[in-house]
């Protein structure tokens, strides 16, 4: 029998690793604390996105023992997914360990940064820990500054022009409605429908103040309905990328709608909306 490949079903529940070639550094308030060539990407088990883990000599701070709960522990686990499987995407805070391991403190002359390394205590990777992206304030790549977490070398994005026809509608109004849209393929989600901004009803929308990173596609900017919601708060629907990384320029100002918030309808087809962690 044939195995069908699931990105949030194969494999999650194991401690991954892969050895990188590029040349890693990490820097605290402008000084490189972390400076490695023999990194390597680790991925917790129900860990979505990759760490980096480095041999603890390339650390240039004390790495002083915590305790079990130290460090960022924000968010926690969200169901993705078909199989509706829990993990834990990049808003998951670092403190959140599901492998066995040693939790410590990265200490410096002038700044202590609490439960940002933690030791494995799996013998392949027992010469390194592995770090919190956010505990430091720059990461490189080579030479190359590297945004949101690490580079996945297993995940990509795909941008296709498409003549489908897509109808953006919320309650029932037409936010949006084109047949020239770009669709955007990323690992492990569902398909995007980026829409020319003149096939969007920008007088329903208004600009939020959200703004997210992605590694592989920079920083975006949000619309959200003017309409509240019961807590009277507006709801962000879509966003684009005014200045997108390389791999997704293609997709530069144009606007997509979350499937998870809007009724989205290609082709005539309405489709379901998919279980991530923006449902």
């Amino acid at each position: 029998m044939a195995t069908r490949l699931a990105r949030f079903e194969s494999g999650l529940s194991e401690l991954r690793y892969i050895p990188t070639a590029k040349h890693v550094r990490g820097a605290i308030d402008g000084t490189t604390v972390v400076d490695s060539r023999q990194a390597v990407l680790v991925w917790e088990p129900r860990r979505v996105v990759p760490q980096y883990a480095v041999p603890a000599a390339d650390v240039a701070a004390e790495l002083v023992p915590g305790r079990p709960g130290d460090g960022d522990t924000r968010g926690g686990p969200v169901r993705m997914g078909e199989g509706a499987v829990e993990v834990l995407t990049p808003e998951a805070g670092f403190g959140h360990h599901t492998a066995e391991g040693e939790v410590l403190t990265v200490r410096t002359p002038h700044q202590e940064r609490v439960g940002a390394a933690f030791r494995l205590a799996d013998p392949d990777l027992a010469d390194h820990v592995v770090l919190d992206w956010d505990a430091f304030d720059e990461w490189f790549e080579e030479a190359q500054r590297v945004i949101g977490h690490p580079h996945d070398p297993l995940a990509r994005i795909d941008v296709l022009r498409s003549d489908r026809h897509v109808r953006v509608e919320r309650d029932g109004t037409v936010l949006a409605e084109s047949s020239r849209p770009s669709l955007l393929f990323e690992t492990g989600l569902p398909v995007r429908f980026y829409l020319p901004p003149e096939d969007v009803r920008f007088d329903l929308l208004r600009p939020s103040d959200t703004r997210t990173t992605c590694a592989y596609k920079g920083v975006a900017s949000y619309w959200a309905v003017p309409a509240a919601d019961t807590a009277g708060v507006p709801t962000d629907v879509a966003w684009s990328y005014p200045d997108p990384a390389h791999d997704a320029v293609p997709v530069t100002d144009m606007v997509c709608f979350f499937d998870e918030r809007v009724d989205i309808a290609v082709d005539g087809e309405r489709r379901d909306r998919p279980l991530t962690p923006w449902s």
